[in-house]
């Protein structure tokens, strides 16, 4: 089982703000968001809206969601479902880590509960 990469330290991103990784840290072809929510907790999503083409890092982070800056669709920070309208598909949603200040993503596997 994978070790996960390295995508930044824990201090890397304050509560309730994203930063986008780059496909070629994360090897997909997606960027995928990092997202730490308003209690400190890191979830990582695909970056991109289901809705439409909008980054997700640049929406609003708050107590477990993220609300996607063009038309305010809302996603679960854990598993990547859409919350309301007008998103109506799930994005996909990453396993994250954190290991000694240091945060660690599984790109493509599933977070646990």
């Amino acid at each position: 089982m994978s070790e996960g990469i390295r995508v930044a330290a824990v201090d890397d991103v304050e509560p309730g703000e994203a930063v986008v990784l780059p496909t070629e840290l994360t090897g997909t072809p997606e960027a995928i968001a990092l997202f730490r929510d308003d209690d400190g907790t890191y979830y990582a999503l695909d970056d991109t809206c289901s809705h439409e083409e909008a980054s997700l890092a640049e929406g609003w982070v708050e107590a477990g969601e993220v609300e996607c800056p063009l038309h305010s669709a809302r996603f679960c920070l854990r598993t990547g479902e859409a919350l309301c309208l007008p998103a109506t598909k799930p994005v996909q949603a990453h396993k994250v880590e954190v290991r000694d200040d240091e945060v660690f993503l599984s790109p493509g596997v599933a977070p646990t509960s």
